[in-house]
């Protein structure tokens, strides 16, 4: 990849800016649906503590909840993780295990993948999240970032899933260096990837390429709008440029609403769509 531009994505963020941005993002989009109070599932992941930090800066720490949901496959290093991030930022956090929720499911329908069991956790953590959103009168925030959103690496109605939600616009490479930016501990942003689904699980084992090059590649697609001709002569992989074409489009899916069959003059998500809220 060194005949690739040589400008990295973490020169194009200034973190004085986005900080203020997404902080006044999160505490007027909060406000402006009549909540005070933030709820995130806070995994020991660089995402989510990016996103804890700005919330907590944004509301302050008695008006934010990390929800740590271990299961028993997951790392202990996860949990411990978890609260380093809370101690640091110094927000309230609440532990369920998820194990007597996930366990009955797998074990009544069978479920042997490990794909299978890794997005029932997901979901099952979704549903602790917006259980306790409803009990606390909070918003649930999400910490999906620009790769994953792009390229479909996520669970739909899983870790997917949020009411607001300031890092979609982040690749990861760029949430490193806001995390960097934000004081978190070295060692939650030097620690490698992963959705912690099973053991040994890596973001970028998974997906067979790193975060670096996905990103650089990814904003000279999405954000520059070149052509594959133009991506090939900066130096990417002929394979590398068509498997991510490939799965931003077939995960398309997951970053719209349900389609909805039109039958009226009026069809919500299709006629029926406003840049603003409609009667607020």
């Amino acid at each position: 990849m060194e005949t690739v531009s040589k400008v990295e994505l973490g020169e194009l963020l200034n973190p004085q800016i986005v900080e203020r941005i997404l902080v006044e993002f999160l505490r007027d989009e909060t406000v402006h649906a009549g909540f005070q109070q933030g709820v995130l599932g806070l995994s020991g992941g660089v995402d989510s503590a990016v996103c804890a930090a700005l919330a907590v800066r944004a509301l302050g720490a008695e008006h934010v909840l990390g929800v740590i949901m271990p299961h028993r496959a997951s790392s202990p290093e996860s949990r411990t993780d978890a609260e380093l991030v809370a101690r640091t930022i110094g927000m309230r956090t609440e532990l369920v295990d998820i194990s007597p929720m996930v366990d009955p499911y797998l074990a009544a329908a069978n479920v042997t993948d490990k794909v299978r069991a890794g997005n029932v956790m997901a979901r099952e953590r979704m549903i602790v999240l917006y259980d306790i959103s409803q009990r606390d009168k909070a918003l649930v925030f999400g910490t999906s970032n620009k790769t994953e959103l792009l390229l479909g690496y996520g669970t739909l109605f899983g870790d997917m899933a949020s009411a607001l939600n300031p890092l979609g616009d982040l690749y990861k490479t760029q949430i490193w260096q806001l995390a960097r930016h934000l004081g978190l501990p070295e060692r939650i942003v030097a620690k490698s990837p992963s959705a912690d689904l099973w053991a040994g699980q890596t973001d970028e084992g998974e997906m067979g390429f790193t975060y670096a090059d996905v990103d650089r590649l990814l904003f000279a697609m999405v954000d520059e709008r070149r052509a594959d001709a133009e991506l090939l002569q900066m130096g990417f992989a002929g394979s590398f440029v068509e498997r991510v074409r490939t799965m931003i489009s077939r995960s398309q899916f997951k970053r719209r609403p349900p389609l909805i069959a039109k039958l009226s003059h009026r069809t919500v998500n299709v006629d029926f769509r406003y840049p603003r809220d409609w009667g607020i």
